[in-house]
């Protein structure tokens, strides 16, 4: 069942059964005001045949009878018993006696009005104050309220037929409130269906106001410019990567042609061989560069999270920098060891982390005149804060909203090896480490990168 039928049939059963209620409550209330004036009528009659009786000393039931028949009072053939004063039946209309027991007789007596039902007729038992204040007779008076009932009858039909008429009306109301609730969902599924990945610039139009289904489209529309910058970024990633590798690729093939062309000594062919490696080792530093950021994508790796001390990555990252380049100096400053070594701790990937340490130890080393690094760990209040400040060139104010992009490399470090990838890798891994990386640069001081790692 698609939704525009389900929204018709779940609109058609709650105004329906509302409509049920509301037919349920006018018969039962009209019944309740039937069954209240009929015994008020029966109390009526039998008070009216009382005052006869005591009135006519002695005079029959038939004449009783012929009189109101002559007056045209008659009309539902009532049976009313009369009990006096001694419990006797004194008057009596029904074919047979109403016997009533003396307790109740009492009660009534007493003042208590009586109401109740004998087969499908109602009874009402009441009491007589006789003018000589003798005690009170008591009165039984029974019958069929046929025109009240025929009435009710009559009104049971109307509100069958007419809810009946009502729920066919509701379901064809329904059927047009649905398609007007669907028919903006039905724009969004054509307009989505027509999206590609050629266009994916197309937004999609909702003909409403701020209601949820504009309030959809705005998501699915933020969802299209991510997916359009993602599709951008692997593009420029795959052609930047395309570019980096076939350099090193021309190179190597251009060496092995001119080596080819004539024969060699022994010492030329290692003299080729050897640029023949250095352009390998070069492609395979790209390679295990763009391994690691197609690493810091998947997110399978956050299970591997475990809990780590930042201090000792940071002195295994000085550690590798300084062993990998004898040149490079890697100055960690860090005075106070908090008493709490549990402080030290964050949950994360080592290796990842240690990579980003690694990064930005490299870049600043790499850049700056002296060739050495300062990194200063501070903790405050459970915030861990690393700097790490060189004191090359610095970057241009222009290039800073830049420099975390893949491939990106500034007009400054253009005459530097590199690649334009750590940095955007840097930032991947400590996002995901769930810290922050911010840059402070001015140009001819320096450059300041800070992390900064959130408690648990």
């Amino acid at each position: 069942m698609n939704i525009k039928a389900r929204l018709t049939l779940l609109f058609t059963m709650l105004v329906g059964s509302i409509m049920a209620l509301f037919c349920l409550a006018i018969y039962f209330f009209y019944d309740q005001y039937r069954e209240k004036q009929f015994y008020s009528f029966l109390n009526e009659r039998g008070q009216t045949i009382a005052q006869l009786v005591e009135a006519g000393h002695g005079i029959s039931g038939e004449e009783i009878q012929k009189i109101e028949k002559e007056n045209n009072t008659v009309v539902l053939n009532e049976e009313i018993t009369l009990y006096d004063g001694a419990d006797s039946i004194i008057f009596n209309t029904s074919k047979e006696a109403f016997s009533l027991p003396l307790s109740t007789l009492n009660e009534v007596r007493s003042g208590k009005e009586i109401h109740t039902k004998f087969g499908k007729k109602e009874v009402i038992i009441i009491r007589h104050i006789l003018q000589d204040h003798r005690k009170p007779w008591v009165i039984v008076a029974t019958a069929k309220d046929l025109p009240g009932l025929s009435q009710l009858e009559r009104l049971r039909e109307i509100l069958i037929i007419g809810w009946l008429l009502s729920l066919v009306l509701v379901g064809v109301a329904g059927w047009q409130f649905a398609n007007d609730a669907i028919k903006p969902v039905a724009d969004i599924i054509s307009q989505v269906n027509k999206i590609s990945a050629g266009n994916l610039h197309q937004k999609v139009l909702v003909g409403r106001e701020k209601d949820e289904l504009a309030l959809l489209a705005e998501t699915f529309n933020s969802m299209l410019h991510r997916l359009e910058i993602a599709f951008v970024a692997q593009k420029n990633f795959v052609s930047h990567a395309s570019h980096e590798l076939r350099t090193p690729l021309a190179l190597i093939m251009s060496e092995v042609e001119v080596t080819l062309m004539k024969e060699r000594s022994a010492s030329s062919y290692q003299e080729a061989l050897k640029g023949i490696l250095g352009e390998v080792k070069e492609m395979n530093e790209l390679v295990s560069r763009l391994l690691e950021l197609a690493r810091t994508e998947e997110e399978a790796f956050k299970v591997t999270f475990s809990k780590i001390r930042v201090d000792e990555v940071l002195w295994q990252a000085k550690a590798f920098v300084q062993q990998k380049n004898t040149s490079y100096n890697v100055h960690i400053h860090y005075d106070k060891i908090p008493d709490n070594e549990e402080q030290l701790k964050r949950y994360g990937d080592e290796s990842l982390l240690r990579t980003a340490f690694i990064n930005l130890m490299d870049n600043a080393c790499k850049y700056s005149d002296n060739r050495s690094v300062n990194v200063y760990l501070e903790i405050d209040k459970n915030l861990i804060s690393i700097y790490f400040k060189d004191t090359g060139s610095g970057i241009a104010d222009t290039e800073l909203p830049y420099i975390f992009d893949t491939f990106y490399r500034s007009a400054s470090t253009m005459s530097k090896s590199g690649y334009g990838i750590g940095l955007a890798l840097t930032k991947r891994i400590i996002t995901m480490q769930g810290a922050s990386i911010e840059v402070d640069s001015r140009l001819g001081v320096g450059t300041t990168f800070t992390l900064r790692f959130p408690p648990f």
